[in-house]
This record gives C-alpha cells, sequence and structure tokens, in this order.
C-alpha cells in the first residue's frame, strides 16, 4: 500500500471515528441537540443553525473566516507580484 492510499484510508477512518462519536453522544444525551453550520461557495458564505443564536454565532464565524482568506489572499498576492521572473 502506497503513501497516497494510506493517507486516504486514514482520512477516511478518521471520518468515520468522528461520525461514530457524534452519533453516540446524541444518542445517549437524550435532551434536544442543536447545531449550526458555514458553507463557504467562493465568496460567500451560507449560514445556517437551530436557533437564532446559532446562526448568529455562525455568521461571525463565516465573517471571520472570509475576512481571514481575504487578508491570505492579498498577502499572497502581494508576495507573487514582488517576484518577477
Amino acid at each position: 500500500m502506497g503513501g497516497q492510499e494510506l493517507g486516504l484510508l486514514l482520512v477516511f477512518l478518521g471520518m468515520i471515528i468522528i461520525l461514530i462519536g457524534m452519533l453516540y453522544i446524541a444518542l445517549s444525551s437524550g435532551g434536544e441537540v442543536e447545531g449550526g453550520g458555514v458553507v463557504i461557495i467562493g465568496p460567500i458564505p451560507i449560514v445556517f443553525g437551530s436557533n437564532k443564536k446559532i446562526a448568529w454565532t455562525m455568521l461571525l464565524v463565516a465573517l471571520a473566516v472570509t475576512v481571514l482568506l481575504y487578508i491570505l489572499y492579498f498577502y499572497s498576492y502581494k508576495r507573487m507580484v514582488g517576484l518577477t521572473l
């Protein structure tokens, strides 16, 4: 088994372990489960949550990630333009 196959196998194994852990916690708690998330497609963040508080928190996370990505983009662009061949 090569390095790429082993890396891919470890990534899938990690995802399966995380999924099993989340299902175990959700099913054993007996209470309500709340959650939210952010999907960033290009420069546009899509925010969702199970209530307003979580949705606003995810909106702040999306804003922070978007600003960070723009800063990193412009920093790398500035470095690339500074390099001449």
